[in-house]
Formats: C-alpha cells, structure tokens, sequence
C-alpha cells in the first residue's frame, strides 16, 4: 500500500514538472534527437515493438494547425496474441490530448499552442512477442487547404487571386486524398502479412499432419506385423510338442 501511494506521487509530481518546465518550441531536455521530427509536416513509415517496449516521437506543429495521427497494427511475431498498443498522445507542456489500445487508430484535432508535440507507443499488451506497427503522421494548416479572404470588388476581377485559391483548394484535396491513400496501402500490407502468416500455418500444420499420419500408420502396420510373427511362433511351438 505505501508502495502504490509512492509511485502515485511520484507520477503526479512528475507530470506537473513536465506541465510548468515544458518549453513551447522546444521538447524535454532529456529527449534524444533521434525521436525529432523537424524538416517536414508528413511522415509515413513502420516502427517495430519488442515485448513490453516503449518508442516515442515528438512533432512539430504551429499553433492553430490541424494534427493527425493514423496507425495501425501490420504483423504479429513470436507469442504475441493480443493485437492492442497503447497509444498516448500529449501536448508540448505535457498535458495528455488523447489515448488509444486499439489495433487501428485514427486521430485528428486542432493544435492550441507551437511546440513538439509527443507520440508514444507502448506494446505492454505483449510481453513475449513483437509487434510491427505503420504510422502516418503530420500538420496541415487551414490557409493551405482554403481560399484566404479577399474584398469583395477584386473578388472577380483579379486572375491570380483565382488562381492562387483554385491551387490551394486542389492542394488541399490532393493532401488528403493523399492520406486516404496511406491509410489504403496500410490496410492493404495488413491483409498481406495476415495472408503471409495464414499461408505458413496452413503449410506447416499440413505438413505435420503428414508426419502423423506416416508414423502412425508404420506403428500400426509394426505392432500388427509383431503380432502376426508372435502367434506363428506360439504355432510352431505347441505343434513342435
């Protein structure tokens, strides 16, 4: 009891550190470059989780940005047998924005302040076993996918006002037809792995069900030969007398 109650003190006084000492365009001085994403607003790629491991990466987004996050669980190896990850989702202060253990996931919401925000991904569903996980993560802001405000009396009259929303509408579509087509593709290695492993339990199952089937029928066929040879031996002996 006075175990858990330390532990829970130690978790809150640690959450309220990291809440009043977060930086706001800066992650946690204890954070490895490693996880940092800087250079662009989309990543796309697959991370994998051993038994009980715990990866996280921070992103960073304006405020007033549109953040989204989709993942989804690929392959399962070793003893793995729950397909759940634990995802946790927190601000640049430290303040959790959302939190999932689903084995498909998709979250969006609005940026309040500029910072690195932290995307962690835990595997504590399976201790003795790996989990192949794809992610699809970034920023979009309004002003690339909508016209900005203009008078009303060049509205019409100025051509590269027209041009210039007709491409930020068209950019705006190709993004996100572009993320539907991520989230396509996962779905489609999803169903390729599952078809993978499904195939290679049919061989192998197939496979021992073969051997069972020879070595019982050559013990048959040795316990039924013994016998036979045990009562022709019996034969000759009680006429032999």
């Amino acid at each position: 009891m006075l175990g858990t109650l330390c532990c829970s003190l130690l978790l809150q006084v640690t959450l309220l550190r990291q809440a009043h000492g977060g930086l706001k365009t800066e992650p946690l001085p204890d954070v490895q470059d490693d996880g940092l994403f800087r250079g662009s607003d989309q990543y796309d790629f697959a991370i994998s989780l051993s038994g009980s491991e715990l990866r996280c990466f921070w992103h960073f987004a304006h405020q007033g940005g549109r953040f989204y996050l989709t993942y989804m669980i690929q392959r399962m190896s070793g003893l793995a047998g729950n397909r759940q990850v634990s995802v946790t989702l927190l601000t640049p202060k430290g303040f959790l924005v959302t939190s999932s253990k689903e084995a498909v996931g998709q979250i969006n919401f609005q940026t309040q302040e500029t910072g690195f925000y932290q995307m962690c991904f835990s595997n504590i569903y399976n201790s003795f076993g790996s989990i192949q996980i794809s992610l699809n993560f970034g920023v979009y802001y309004k002003g690339a996918g909508q016209p900005k405000q203009k008078d009303k009396g060049n509205q019409y009259t100025d051509t590269l006002d027209k041009i210039e929303d007709t491409s930020r509408r068209l950019y705006g579509l190709v993004f996100h037809m572009w993320r539907n087509y991520n989230f396509a593709r996962m779905k489609r290695a999803t169903d390729y792995y599952l078809l993978l492993s499904n195939r290679r339990y049919v061989t192998w199952w197939s496979a021992a069900q073969s051997v069972i089937i020879a070595v019982a029928g050559y013990l048959q066929l040795f316990f039924l030969k013994k016998l036979i040879n045990s009562r022709r031996s019996k034969g000759a002996r009680k006429s032999h007398c």
